[in-house]
């Protein structure tokens, strides 16, 4: 009989799923759809409102959309999309109260108003959000541009400085430097009324803290704020335009002025100033005075209590105040009380020896300058400087040695301190028998007893023999004939180590030195009594032919003159 066969189905079977990843598949995708008709619902509640006014109340549900906690995107989806209706409704005049309107119409207008009031707090709150900071931004800069066409009953425009006093507050109370810096490229450095309102805002921001000090990063946010222009406007092109260009002419005007600008930075910086800044902080302050704050100041002898309170605290605090007390005594005729002798009191051994070195070589030798100044004065200061010069690095000794030949040339009657001759051989006998003692007094802190006009020089002949070729070739100008008119320098000042060896690295070798070396056979053992080679320090000083290896211990630092039996 015929076997039969069985037939078998062509249709490839499917392969199981497993049911967990069909599960997760079918959540994900139902979450997507439930995203999709949350969107497409905000959409149809968006296009209900602009259609008609009865649909207002939605308004309230977008709100509500805003606010969820538990679905970021639907809540940024929804807070764009009330950005639409409220820019549509400012647009169409739907906020502000008309003349001859009715009653019902008012209560609508007030109640938008309170809903606007509701979605700018909102937008406060998310621009304290990281995630959501720079969207939130755009979106309230975009609402803050269309709120001023909201016109009062008189149908005067104003410009929102409440609300953009709260997105001040926050970008300087957290800490997002992305954000901050978007808000001062786009904005406050690119709209003279920006500007001028923000730096109103932080001055009633700094003011409510009662004099408290700040916290760091609050006290550099408001920093990097209002230090971000690199140049302080000259002119009122200089302001850039206005961000809402329907506000009268008048205040237009008041805005776009050079004066008000300047006033209102000076009232911010003032208002930090006065917030009792730490060490650090000042010393951050005092990096910037005379460049990027002293200019904003109309009155600048607002600075003089915080200037002269830094210069009195030593160290590298009063290195950093002397630039911004140079500014208020060049522009102000400031009278500082003993000035040189405080100045005399910062040339310390630190001072050649801190990265603030170049600026106060340049502001000592504007102030070292005058031709008026005691011959007394002048020469305590050149012959301090040129005594620490003994114990600094190279970097500030080629700085020091041309600052000291300009001096020289600028007061001739100092060139009796670099050779000074014995008139009597009385006294050069006794000078050669006993010596001599520097009548200069270091430790006297009045620079006009220090008796420096009866020394000389004698360090700059030290310095010609130091280690550096550089500085022992530069030291050497002082013992030539000065026939240079003067020395530039910035050509000396930035000098550093790296500098300085790369100098040396990149000069051009004249003459090859001749150098001759032979190999040691031997280092740590004596060398043979007949190969005529001098045994070196080593195999003098240690014994190292009687170690024993297998101590466990290796002693060596036996001398060889000790015996075994003594150690």
């Amino acid at each position: 009989m015929p076997s039969t066969i069985k037939k078998t189905s062509l249709k490839r079977k499917r392969a199981k799923v497993p049911e967990k990843a069909s599960k997760r598949a079918k959540s994900e995708s139902s979450d997507e759809e439930q995203e999709e008709n949350l969107e497409a619902e905000i959409l149809v509640l968006e296009d209900d409102i602009l259609k008609s006014r009865k649909n207002y109340n939605n308004i309230t549900v977008l709100l509500d959309f805003a606010k969820r906690q538990d679905d970021p995107e639907v809540a940024l989806f929804a807070t764009v999309s009330l950005c639409r209706v409220f820019l549509r409704l400012l647009a169409s005049g739907g906020l502000s109260r008309k003349t001859g309107q009715s009653e019902r119409e008012t209560v609508v207008v007030q109640w938008l108003k309170a809903r606007l009031a509701d979605y700018k707090k909102l937008l406060v709150s998310l621009l304290g959000e990281e995630s959501s900071a720079s969207t939130a931004l755009t979106i309230s800069m975009r609402l803050l541009k269309a709120e001023t066409q909201i016109t009062s009953d008189k149908g005067d425009v104003a410009f929102p400085k409440p609300f953009l006093k709260d997105i001040v507050g926050v970008l300087v109370s957290k800490r997002f430097e992305d954000v901050q810096e978007e808000f001062c490229e786009k904005y406050l450095g690119q709209y003279a009324d920006i500007r001028l309102f923000s730096f109103e805002a932080l001055s009633d921001i700094l003011s409510d803290h009662n004099g408290s000090p700040l916290d760091d990063d609050m006290f550099n946010s408001v920093f990097d704020m209002l230090s971000f222009f690199e140049n302080v406007p000259e002119s009122t092109d200089d302001l850039g335009s206005l961000y809402v260009v329907d506000v009268p002419k008048k205040k237009s005007d008041l805005v776009l002025s050079l004066h008000q600008q300047k006033k209102q930075c000076q009232s911010a910086w003032v208002a930090l100033l006065r917030r009792n800044p730490d060490r650090r902080q000042r010393k951050r302050l005092l990096e910037i005075m005379a460049d990027s704050i002293a200019p904003w100041f109309t009155q600048p002898e607002l600075l003089m209590d915080f200037l002269t309170d830094s210069y009195d605290a030593g160290g590298s605090l009063s290195l950093l105040a002397l630039s911004g007390l140079y500014y208020l005594i060049q522009s102000r005729n400031l009278d500082y009380p003993s000035f040189y002798q405080k100045l005399y009191s910062l040339l310390d051994a630190d001072m050649l020896h801190s990265k603030h070195r170049p600026n106060f070589l340049r502001l000592l030798d504007t102030f070292i300058s005058s031709s008026h100044l005691p011959l007394a004065l002048v020469a305590s200061f050149l012959k301090r400087l040129v005594r620490l010069s003994l114990n600094a690095p190279p970097s500030a000794i080629v700085a020091v040695v041309p600052w000291a030949y300009n001096l020289i040339r600028r007061h001739p009657m100092l060139a009796f301190m670099i050779h000074r001759v014995v008139r009597s051989p009385e006294e050069k006998g006794a000078i050669e028998i006993e010596g001599m003692d520097d009548p200069f007094d270091e430790e006297e802190e009045d620079p006009m007893q220090t008796k420096a006009v009866d020394s000389c020089l004698w360090e700059a002949v030290q310095l010609q023999s130091h280690y550096h070729p550089m500085v022992a070739t530069i030291a050497k100008i002082i013992s030539e004939q000065f026939t240079r008119t003067w020395y530039n320098m910035e050509d000396f000042l930035d000098h550093s180590y790296s500098s300085l060896v790369e100098a040396e690295l990149s000069k051009s070798v004249r003459k090859p030195p001749v150098v001759e070396f032979m190999i040691p056979k031997r280092i740590f053992l004596p060398n043979d009594p007949g190969s005529g080679v001098q045994d070196n320090l080593f195999v003098k000083l240690w014994d190292f032919e009687s170690l024993e290896p297998t101590s466990g211990v290796v002693e060596t630092n036996r001398p060889a003159s000790q015996s075994a039996e003594e150690t």
